[in-house]
């Protein structure tokens, strides 16, 4: 198909913007300066947000609850208490634009994290955040986000491309079903990572599943399949998935989010090269088509997304 020949799988994005980030190291953040911050993003600029403020306090929101979180702490506002918002968005646009505007209003100070100096979004906010980008295909985002992680773990790309680039998969990969990964308790934020992928790449097509190990114990494998893989980082796996349908991948020592990030979007990378091209195939319609239409918008969606 024509609308096909652009369109790299996930791992290739992986491989890229770790390359990227080798050449051109991302730009340093002060927000350990911050003291409980709304920490605000759609999709996976939340988790993004999750991941870089996984070590202090803040109060996170998305586009669907972030009206009514700053009702909630209107007192708390109004006292001083919490005086800063971080909004993280690649294009600067969307939703948010009203989420800068909603909390300027509301006295905070806004910090934008985002890929876009001309932006809307980056017109509004009090303080921008630029980070290096790579044109890549709609709702990807690896180089996006990855940047503003390994700006706040300050992990070495270099270090992860070649861990990646050395990470054995079995010789039956292709033939699996069903993927599942099992991660270190600390990675719990990687795991709706990966499940936004999974809709985004496969739809209602493929299973593909993350679970921390905490949460793996909960009867999330009650039922073992010889037609799932299940994928072990960084931690022992002696009891989940069929016995002979299971891999574990040991981590370097500096590992840290921008390494998983990296390994699993390789991976599902991976899954997406070996497996039908169901994105690629429905992307452009939905770009051009009910995408923009969902947000009340009659200008069609790049389908490749413009580098910076």
């Amino acid at each position: 198909m024509k609308n096909n020949i652009k369109l790299i799988n996930l791992d290739k994005a992986v491989i890229n913007a770790l390359d990227l980030f080798s050449l051109e190291k991302p730009p340093k953040m002060d927000l350990d300066k911050i003291n409980l911050p709304f920490v605000i993003g759609s999709g996976n600029a939340y988790n993004t947000g999750k991941l870089i403020f996984s070590q202090k306090a803040a109060i996170f929101a998305d586009e669907s609850n972030f009206k009514t979180l700053l009702k909630s702490y209107e007192l708390v506002i109004k006292k001083g208490l919490i005086s800063q918002a971080i909004i993280i968005s690649a294009s600067g646009e969307k939703d948010s634009v009203w989420e800068i505007e909603l909390a300027n209003k509301s006295g905070l100070k806004t910090h934008l994290l985002t890929c876009s100096p001309n932006s809307s979004a980056a017109k509004a906010a009090d303080k921008v955040y630029l980070f290096k980008k790579l044109p890549e295909p709609y709702t990807y985002n690896v180089s996006t986000y990855l940047g503003m992680v390994l700006a706040s773990t300050n992990e070495n790309p270099k270090i992860i491309r070649e861990f990646i680039g050395n990470v054995k998969l079995k010789d039956n990969f292709s033939t699996y079903q069903s993927y599942s990964f099992i991660l270190d308790d600390k990675y719990i934020d990687i795991c709706p990572m990966i499940d936004i992928k999974k809709s985004e790449l496969f739809g209602s097509r493929l299973s593909i599943r993350c679970f921390t190990n905490g949460h793996a114990r909960h009867a999330k494998f009650v039922i073992p399949w010889e037609k799932e893989l299940v994928v072990s980082i960084g931690t022992e796996n002696k009891y989940f998935g069929h016995p002979n349908h299971r891999l574990s991948i040991e981590l370097p020592e500096t590992a840290s989010f921008g390494t998983i990030l990296s390994l699993t979007y390789f991976i599902v990378g991976k899954v997406q090269e070996s497996k039908p091209h169901y994105y690629k195939e429905n992307i452009k319609a939905y770009c051009r088509d009910y995408g923009p239409k969902a947000y009340g918008k009659n200008t069609p969606f790049e389908i490749i997304v413009p580098g910076n």
